[in-house]
């Protein structure tokens, strides 16, 4: 039987495994192959003379080092690193140290557009959050450039009780909520059996002049002509009674609106005597009743106030605005805007009448929540009012815009009829 290498006297052992008792033996053998075969991941430095072989420490290959407990203690110890290589690119350079022309330079986005490149998903998911980023960088910028545009119309006015500023907003928020419950159904006349449309305008048409002579407030009359259309829209009405319905609504509507109300004898009077008085309160009586009582809506001079107020309008904008609403007083198929967009559509058609601009402002936007879109086909219309309204026989709102106490706007100024273009309508 054969003994083993530490019973051998003649037989040369390692140096580094010498005074070594044979039960370690095996653990210092595997610890040794793994530090042979795994190697503290070397690194390359290139030298001008040459390449050679370190490992991050600095030390020399731990294959050339005599593997002794000490150091193998230190190497199981140590956690091990990655190697990598740090190399230059060779660029072939002329004798003056200029590069080459023809040296092959290998771009990242080149690199990319190969079919073997692959987008690691991390990286995928780094540029989507950049682009989304950017583009709410870009949002966050056109609402900073929106809001340096829209003019706060109240700061002026923060020490006027009066105005109420603190309530202002909240107020016209409400108008606007209520305004579709305050007006007459489009399609209301179909109810009525012997009156229609036309007959409504001429009545509406001889009010404005029974108002100008009166000298009543403007919103009287606008405040007239909504109780007439919600009274209109639940009691039939014959004929004969038609202009006995408007003069009690233009009563009713002094009583709300004016200080000085005309009296009962003057409305006679101004119908030329085809009423008496029991039926003037009579139907006063069935009226009030009808309406329930509410005499509070929002009618288109409401919303007139305010968004002049925030279009910055001068006198002959007013003026023309009002000139614009009253012509759709009359007008029946004007009923199917509400009062804040006909407030709206008619600011916007004066100013394109007068050259003010052709632009519906942010500030205008802001407070009327309407766009210039939105506007256009109302705008329209009332561009087609101003072109016939010296014509026909119903003349009463052109016949009172064209003295000096409206700054004869009637006469002085065309319709603005490249709003009917296409070009315009498409820009």
């Amino acid at each position: 039987m054969v003994g083993s290498d530490e019973n051998s006297q003649g037989v040369a052992r390692p140096s580094i495994l010498r005074g070594v008792m044979g039960n370690n033996r095996r653990a210092l053998s595997t610890i040794n192959g793994n530090i042979v075969e795994a190697p503290q991941y070397p690194c390359k430095l290139r030298k001008k003379n040459g390449v050679t072989d370190k490992n991050v420490d600095g030390d020399t290959n731990p294959i050339h080092r005599p593997i002794t407990r000490k150091y193998a203690a230190q190497v199981v110890g140590k956690p091990q690193q990655r190697t990598f290589e740090v190399t230059k690119p060779v660029v072939e350079t002329a004798p003056n140290g200029n590069e080459l022309e023809g040296a092959i330079i290998i771009d990242a986005e080149d690199y990319k557009a190969t079919s073997d490149y692959v987008v690691p998903m991390s990286v995928q998911h780094t540029e989507a959050m950049m682009e989304e980023i950017a583009r709410m960088d870009e949002e966050i910028e056109m609402e900073e450039i929106e809001k340096t545009l829209i003019v706060d119309i109240d700061s002026a006015d923060k020490k006027n009780i009066l105005a109420a500023v603190e309530y202002i907003d909240d107020i016209q928020a409400y108008y606007k909520k209520i305004e579709s419950s305050a007006c007459a159904p489009l399609n209301y006349m179909e109810q009525q059996f012997d009156i229609n449309e036309r007959m409504r305008a001429i009545l509406i048409d001889w009010l404005i002049e029974v108002h100008y002579k009166f000298e009543l407030m403007e919103e009287t009359l606008y405040l007239t002509v909504n109780l007439i259309d919600r009274f209109l829209a639940v009691q039939p009405v014959v004929r004969k009674k038609l202009q006995l319905v408007g003069v009690t609504a233009l009563f009713l509507a002094c009583k709300y609106e004016e200080v000085s109300v005309p009296v009962v004898q003057d409305l006679i009077l101004i119908s030329d005597k085809a009423y008496t008085g029991i039926e003037v309160l009579e139907m006063e009586k069935l009226m009030i009743n009808t309406l329930q009582f509410k005499l509070s809506v929002p009618t288109t001079y409401v919303f007139m106030k305010r968004f002049l107020k925030a279009a910055q309008s001068d006198k002959k904008v007013e003026l023309l605005s009002f000139f614009m609403t009253e012509l759709c007083l009359v007008e029946y198929e004007t009923l199917r805007f509400p009062p804040s967009m006909l407030a709206a559509a008619a600011i916007f058609t004066a100013q394109c009448t007068l050259g003010v601009a052709k632009e519906w402002t942010k500030t205008s936007e802001k407070y009327s929540n309407y766009t210039r879109d939105q506007l256009l086909e109302c705008s329209k219309l009332m561009v087609n009012f101003h072109q016939k309204a010296a014509t026909g026989r119903l003349t009463a709102v052109h016949r009172k815009y064209s003295i000096s106490k409206y700054g004869f706007v009637a006469k002085l100024f065309s319709p603005a009829s490249f709003l009917l273009e296409a070009s315009f309508i498409s820009t």
